[in-house]
């Protein structure tokens, strides 16, 4: 699950962003105003915690922006001002819940955690994804292989989950580590190689239907081959 968190004061942030991680999500942290709405323009995230007072544009202006846009990602309002008319507005313009400073961390998990299982359940069908007979559940974080589960670790399961989101495209290494490890790894650490092998261990080598393809010099794709493939960039499964 990832978490856009736009918010200017840096300590508070950080410590938002490392109890969110710890708890099992990809967070990106924005700190202005602009950063965060082209960060929600660009990619896809679960939730978005927003804070109201930026120092460029508030977040009240931004999220009505972005709901007026057409995009329905839920999102929480963070605030120091403990007003009825803001938390009113709030929710007016296109918010699905508020959370007054200071507060526990605690209280900020089980809110997102609760926007997260109302999203689950109004659109329950966005949770299930799936190429050839592989079968993600992300609401069950279950996988299967036809009819064979798969156990995977909560990073194995960012990975499948972030390929699937993107199956077709060739995904750098720098990205993946950007995305699922939310790190900019050196260009010599074989993170990321060494976790897509253990990933095509369980997901690939059992099965004569070969799902991730690496592109030699470029990075991975996961997609079905057929033989009508364009073969300008050399692929193979090593």
């Amino acid at each position: 699950m990832k978490i856009l968190l736009v918010e200017d004061e840096l300590s508070l942030g950080d410590y938002i962003k490392k109890g969110l991680s710890e708890a099992g999500f990809i967070v990106d942290h924005q700190t202005t105003g602009l950063d965060g709405y082209h960060a929600l323009m660009s990619e896809d995230f679960n939730v978005v915690v927003m804070d109201v007072m930026l120092p460029d544009i508030s977040g009240f202006e931004l999220v009505s922006n972005y709901r007026a846009a057409g995009k329905h990602t839920p999102i929480l309002f963070l605030t120091a001002k403990d007003d009825l008319s803001d938390r009113i507005k709030g929710i007016e313009i296109g918010g699905d819940d508020y959370l007054t400073k200071p507060f526990a961390f605690a209280e900020l998990l089980v809110r997102i955690k609760s926007l997260l299982r109302r999203a689950n359940q109004a659109d329950y069908s966005s949770n299930l994804m799936q190429i050839a007979d592989l079968k993600m559940d992300i609401a069950k974080r279950s996988v299967h292989r036809g009819e064979q589960p798969i156990k995977l670790t909560a990073k194995e399961f960012s990975l499948l989950q972030f390929l699937l989101e993107r199956q077709g495209e060739v995904l750098p290494r720098s990205v993946i580590a950007s995305q699922v490890w939310d790190v900019n790894f050196d260009s010599d650490t074989n993170v990321i190689d060494v976790a897509i092998r253990r990933l095509r261990i369980k997901i690939d080598d059992d099965y004569e239907v070969k799902l991730i393809h690496t592109v030699r010099g470029m990075g991975y794709r996961l997609e079905v081959m057929d033989s009508s493939h364009d073969l300008t960039h050399p692929i193979d499964n090593q």
